[in-house]
């Protein structure tokens, strides 16, 4: 699943590509996503300009020209197809999950712009489009979502309340986008092996330290995967040709029973399951 990094990174693909381009067709070829795309869709669409595309957490959000938006999630398994016109390039994908080449099945929407298209491929059809009318409902839509880890308000004030007398495990929370906006399971492994956080220790039992280092290293390890392009657990490239790299700087995740890279460290690396989702980390230097 695209994580806060990959989806920065279709964001920049998307920004660069389709800003201030005007939408000239709408083509829906599956309304059956997560949310059913309502039958006016396309009419909400089409001529709209595009001012900008943005990011919160794991949604795309394309700005409007007019004060309108449209809401992009890319689920599970979606990703975004960049076609040019007279373009032969091989490389479509904006991102780096499932194929780099526009596959034949499960092109589910089609935007058209002049010059060139975007097309949302979907197999499993958890993502969804949503059309939002002005910036107060758009805000009201993330109203359910904690900041994320980039924001002022992430802070320790904020994770020392919030884990006030929390039983849960830490790396729960790390994944719960109620808490925290984008961190997804792997670099929630990533965080509490470089912080030297068991993530099965609870929230309650975190110390004022253990916070400013979850703090620290959810801002570090986000920053340095979008700078990597992206963590690509195939290699796969984007429509520049770039791979997204980050994968080589794990240093728990898919590291089950190899040594822990922590100097002097006599580990080794560890798989549970916590949430029903795979957790790596050290079984010495991680308390």
């Amino acid at each position: 699943m695209p994580e806060l990094p990959e989806v920065e990174i279709v964001k920049q693909s998307l920004d660069q590509k389709i800003q201030q381009k005007k939408i000239k067709k709408v083509i829906i070829k599956n309304r059956n996503l997560r949310f059913k795309i309502p039958l006016k869709f396309e009419e909400f669409l089409e001529n709209k300009i595009i001012k900008k595309v943005s990011r919160f957490s794991k949604y795309l959000i394309l700005n409007f020209l007019d004060g309108s938006f449209c809401l992009i999630h890319l689920g599970m398994s979606g990703t975004i197809h960049l076609i040019k016109k007279n373009n032969l390039n091989k490389f479509t994908n904006t991102s780096f999950y499932n194929s780099p080449n526009l596959p034949k099945k499960h092109n589910h929407v089609e935007i058209q712009f002049k010059d060139l298209k975007i097309i949302y491929n979907d197999p499993r059809r958890f993502g969804f489009f949503k059309f939002i009318n002005n910036k107060e409902d758009l805000l009201n839509r993330f109203n359910h979502l904690g900041p994320e880890p980039f924001f002022k308000t992430f802070n320790l004030k904020y994770l020392s309340s919030y884990f006030l007398n929390k039983k849960k495990d830490i790396k729960s929370f790390l994944i719960d986008q109620k808490f925290v906006s984008g961190i997804g399971n792997i670099y929630a492994s990533e965080i509490l092996f470089l912080s030297k956080i068991s993530p099965t220790k609870q929230a309650m039992k975190l110390s004022k330290k253990d916070c400013k280092k979850i703090i620290l290293f959810s801002k570090s390890v986000l920053n340095k995967a979008i700078k990597k392009g992206g963590s690509s657990i195939r290699d796969f490239k984007d429509t520049a040709g770039k791979t997204g790299n980050f994968q080589k700087e794990f240093k728990v995740y898919q590291r089950e029973n190899l040594n822990c890279l922590r100097n002097k460290c006599i580990g080794k690396i560890r798989k549970i399951f916590i949430s029903n989702r795979s957790t790596f980390f050290c079984n010495t230097c991680q308390k």
